[in-house]
């Protein structure tokens, strides 16, 4: 019997007010404080770090018994030195309010693409210069190259001034299934919609991997080789180096794992072995640290409702470990990782319950909005001394 362990606890940040700002204090409680600010809690958002900021956009949140999805013309940003929440107006082209959108930050630059606004699935692109003194959206409409199906669920990996999609469900012409490969896109449904004055009627998941050069900015379709992950959505995505990392989003027993060299474009099945291998999920999360693991943490479970359990998979051994942690009792669908110093994964947002209820007494039982505001730090590796009499000096106060 494998026993379960790790030498470095997940920490939990609480909030307090203080006046218009939020801080960040009791590293070490583990108490959720009710103060935070309501309107930080949030599930399907993304976040990112740039110079010791995390920034986060979008999502939605709970408002009189629905879910609302949260306006585009602002994003919140954490100094994790400081440990100060501070929101940001964004104004020009904003995108409309979007639901699975897919964000990625490249050069300073945040990009959105596709996802779901009121009018149904998308295609379109939005970047906005956030190291620039206003915050303003810009729609990009003058690309060259054929631009992916409207989609929504999809990921994607930052990779050489280019951002490379996956994935997601969404919408195509019955052209575009006939011409296509049969093995990159699964039909769930068929039924005629017009979005934008084309004329769409397949509706289902995709396994297709497209660039956005964004010098150019050209889309790209490169020939991919090897065993290719099967179409899916709601997956989870990592980049460390040149390699891609895919996990979960389809309904299996055990978390599959594939890999895409991005120089060869070769895809390639990771082996699961070690004492135990996690569940199937979905909506969970992944992010690769620069010693060479991945970690896994949360998701919807393919036989059970909303997962606590964080994972490491180590890419040199090929094996997972499950890492012990004090907060099992808080478990994350639809929330974020990233990347902090150290080492340190920095989980954000989410829903600490099942998004898609079925059983009448679960709605009864426990509310449908459980959106979260927490940042959940773990630590996955010592941390070095200058980083502690930092601490103590009262610089580095979240990390």
């Amino acid at each position: 019997m494998c026993s379960v362990f790790t030498q470095f606890p997940m920490r939990l940040i609480t909030l307090e007010s203080r006046t218009s700002k939020w801080t960040v204090t009791g590293m070490d409680e583990i108490h959720n404080n009710p103060m935070s600010p309501r309107s930080l809690e949030r599930s399907g958002h993304i976040t990112f770090i740039d110079e010791n900021v995390l920034y986060v956009w979008g999502g939605y949140q709970g408002e009189d018994g629905e879910d609302v999805v949260l306006p585009g013309d602002e994003i919140w940003l954490l100094d994790l030195y400081s440990g100060t929440w501070q929101q940001r107006e964004l104004t020009g082209d904003v995108p409309s309010d979007l639901t699975g959108f897919c964000g990625s930050f490249l050069n300073g630059t945040l990009y959105i693409f596709a996802g779901c606004d009121s009018s149904g699935y998308t295609n379109h692109m939005f970047t906005v210069d956030l190291r620039s003194e206003c915050y303003v959206w810009i729609r990009i409409t003058n690309t060259s190259g054929k631009t992916p199906s409207p989609r929504k669920n999809h990921s994607s990996w930052v990779h050489q001034d280019r951002i490379i999609y996956f994935g997601g469900y969404g919408c195509k012409t019955m052209r575009e299934v006939q011409n296509g490969d049969s093995s990159n896109f699964t039909v769930e449904d068929m039924s005629w919609t017009t979005i934008e004055g084309t004329l769409y009627r397949c509706w289902g998941w995709n396994n297709e991997v497209y660039i956005f050069d964004t010098l150019t900015p050209t889309w790209i379709l490169p020939q991919t080789k090897g065993l290719a992950p099967v179409p899916r959505s709601c997956h989870a995505a990592a980049i460390l180096e040149n390699k891609g990392y895919i996990s979960g989003g389809v309904q299996t027993a055990q978390l599959q794992l594939y890999c895409l060299d991005l120089l060869t474009w070769t895809w390639t099945c990771l082996v699961n072995s070690g004492c135990s291998v996690p569940m199937g999920r979905t909506m969970h999360s992944m992010i690769a640290t620069l010693d060479g693991t991945l970690f896994v943490y949360g998701g919807s479970g393919t036989y059970t409702s909303v997962l606590n359990d964080a994972w490491q998979y180590n890419l040199h051994t090929k094996e997972w470990t499950q890492m012990d942690h004090q907060h099992k009792d808080k478990p994350r669908v639809s929330h974020t990782s990233c990347l902090g110093n150290d080492s340190d994964i920095i989980v954000f947002g989410g829903c600490r319950s099942s998004i898609l209820k079925t059983d009448p007494m679960d709605i009864f039982s426990s509310p449908w909005h459980q959106h979260c505001s927490d940042v959940v730090v773990f630590q996955t590796q010592p941390h070095p001394l200058s980083r502690y009499d930092a601490m103590h000096s009262g610089y580095v106060k979240t990390v």
